[in-house]
């Protein structure tokens, strides 16, 4: 959610600010501006829109010759999506410029204290009150180290932020720092880089530091320190990321979205590989090792998560109580620290993130870890502060997902769930022949994958067909409840239609009644434990003369025959069956959003990594 992207070193800043901020892109953001230092002072440029928009305004970026400044794409929380109101965000003297991602929840208190004391505000932001408050300080105390006026003004703040503050007074320095939102060092020869996401400074350097919350970070070309609040020094270790910016780019495919679909077999193989061991019928998850006495005595798992997160934790709840015996809570993580939660002795706490960054997930974790919970997470992203903040954690190392609507991150999480399952059932009561045969089932997923791929050309052709309603329902039971509402999930992100998922069981305690012959229902129906109930649902979707479209399993005639259209899967063990029927439903969203005309990989509204609550 919004981007931020420092530089300072040898080069000139402004083509690396942009190239940066193009790569954050797909966060989502509605306008974007950035402010560069030079012997001149700082210039600045903001546009509303694409950062497209943006470069128009600068035209040739060697008119701007400094070799430290900042860039921002902002997602609007505070004001309106104007040129006023996009980032970065000045004082009254044009000296101090910053960038931030967050919330300053004290703003309005901070504003009206500054205006009394003569600064004034030139947008609606909440941003805006931190510049002045920096300013502030070094009205106060003439002289002031730009880095002391930042961290007297953050002991001031209520709030999250991850911000960097650029100085005309001191162009050969920035500061940076973070409290709840993800902040990361480039760092690189003779120079560095500030950023809110890795794809910012991949082209650059690959060897990174992350900030933790509460710390706060002096960069200049020839060096960094980084303390926290109290000043107190920090020793921060160096970590390398794992992927290329190759690797995030779309590869021949026209969407990113469409690409990450057609990457989850081998996200998938990437999660099992070295952990699953068919012949021993056991998961090896090293990650978890210091957790392992614990998990193995865990009276209940807690999962929460957020999105299409929560809704792979819901999918992991089937699979860990029926194989490992284990009572399993899934909480949305946006309501969990509100409804006052009770652990007891016994409880372990699970965190599930793509980006490990997810403001309502972090917050969750730490009411578990301050109530002396166990915890661990599943997280996509190394380094992320779920990653470092959780006892222990398993990563679903699925390359890095740029598409905001999440596909392959979801199956990757619900691949992680299936080994988590099976590692605590062979700790519990799993046979050494029911761990086997899980085994060998869920090393089948990848090329069942493949092959439930090849719906694609039919899935265009019915979400061409389908393309004129307006509502859509989608069903199922048991391990695919949480598929179906994945599925509506997907279609409401990417192509802005109402879509409802619901539980078929439920379906006759009030959605039936808004079933008509413009009212489709997408209705997933293996042939599994539950098929009979799901063909019962469908006759009376038809009795109603409502439009169904099937997921069913290869071979099935009798579901050719009910559905108006029929998209097969192939035939898996039931538990691992929402690994490929979700496939046909994120491709249906695919299309049916670019039939529409939309930009799937960047839906309006949305952002990729939330970051705010």
């Amino acid at each position: 959610m919004c981007g931020i992207v420092g530089y300072i070193g040898r080069r000139r800043a402004l083509p690396i600010l942009l190239g940066g901020i193009k790569n954050l892109e797909y966060r989502g953001y509605d306008s974007a501006g950035f402010a560069v230092v030079s012997r001149r002072g700082v210039e600045s440029r903001k546009a509303v829109g694409r950062v497209a928009r943006l470069e128009e305004k600068i035209g040739d970026p060697d008119r701007f010759p400094g070799t430290a400044g900042i860039i921002h794409s902002r997602w609007s929380t505070h004001g309106e999506v104007t040129e006023a109101n996009a980032h970065p965000h000045a004082d009254c003297r044009g000296r101090i410029w910053l960038a931030h991602n967050g919330i300053i929840e004290n703003y309005k208190e901070l504003k009206r204290a500054l205006a009394r004391t003569g600064h004034t505000f030139h947008s609606e932001t909440d941003t805006e009150a931190l510049a002045h408050l920096i300013e502030e300080f070094t009205i106060r105390t003439p002289g002031l180290a730009i880095e002391e006026a930042v961290r007297l003004a953050l002991l001031s703040v209520r709030g999250t932020y991850g911000l960097v503050v650029l100085d005309r007074e001191s162009p050969d320095k920035l500061v940076a720092a973070r409290n709840f939102s993800p902040l990361l060092i480039g760092i690189g020869r003779g120079e560095y880089l500030v950023a809110s996401d890795a794809s910012a400074v991949l082209k650059h350097t690959k060897n990174v530091i992350y900030l933790d919350d509460g710390e706060m970070a002096v960069l200049t070309p020839r060096e960094h320190t980084v303390w926290d609040l109290r000043r107190r020094p920090r020793e921060k270790p160096l970590h390398e990321i794992e992927w290329t910016l190759e690797q995030a780019q779309k590869g021949g495919y026209s969407h990113f979205m469409l690409k990450e679909i057609f990457e989850q077999p081998e996200a998938i193989e990437n999660a099992l590989r070295g952990r699953l061991v068919p012949k021993d019928g056991h998961a090896q998850l090293g990650g978890l090792e210091t957790v392992h006495e614990r998990l193995a005595g865990a009276e209940r798992l807690i999962i929460a998560a957020c999105g299409t997160a929560y809704l792979a934790g819901r999918v992991g709840k089937y699979m860990l109580e029926a194989c490992a015996g284990i009572p399993v809570e899934v909480d949305v993580a946006s309501e969990f620290r509100y409804r006052a939660p009770v652990f007891r002795k016994g409880d372990v706490f699970l965190a599930i993130s793509q980006s490990g960054e997810t403001a309502d997930t972090l917050a969750a974790l730490r009411e578990a870890r301050e109530k002396g919970v166990p915890t661990f997470g599943i997280v996509n992203v190394v380094g992320s502060t779920i990653a470092r903040e959780t006892d222990a954690g398993i990563y679903q190392h699925a390359g890095p997902e740029i598409g905001v609507a999440s596909t392959k991150a979801f199956t990757s999480q619900v691949a992680i769930l299936a080994l988590l399952a099976l590692s605590l059932g062979r700790q519990r009561d799993l046979s050494l022949t029911q761990g086997q045969e899980f085994a060998r089932d869920l090393a089948r997923i990848p090329e069942l994958m493949r092959r439930t791929l090849g719906v694609d050309d039919e899935v265009r052709r019915i979400a061409a067909a389908c393309r004129d309603f307006k509502n859509f329902l989608f069903l199922g039971r048991k391990y695919n409840l949480p598929v179906a509402l994945e599925g509506a999930l997907k279609l409401k992100e990417v192509s802005y239609v109402h879509a409802e998922g619901y539980g078929a069981g439920e379906m006759k305690h009030g959605p039936i009644a808004m079933i008509d012959e413009r009212f489709p229902s997408v209705c997933i129906a293996p042939r599994d434990s539950v098929y009979e109930k799901m063909v019962s649902n469908i006759e009376e979707i038809k009795a109603r003369r409502g439009p169904v479209i099937a997921i069913a399993t290869e071979g099935d005639q009798e579901m050719g025959a009910i559905a108006d259209h029929t998209i097969f899967i192939p035939k898996a063990a039931e538990i691992f069956v929402p690994l490929l029927s979700v496939i046909p439903l994120q491709l249906f969203a695919y299309y049916f959003g670019v039939e529409h005309g939309h930009d799937v990989d960047r839906p309006r509204n949305l952002a990729k990594s939330v970051t705010v609550e």
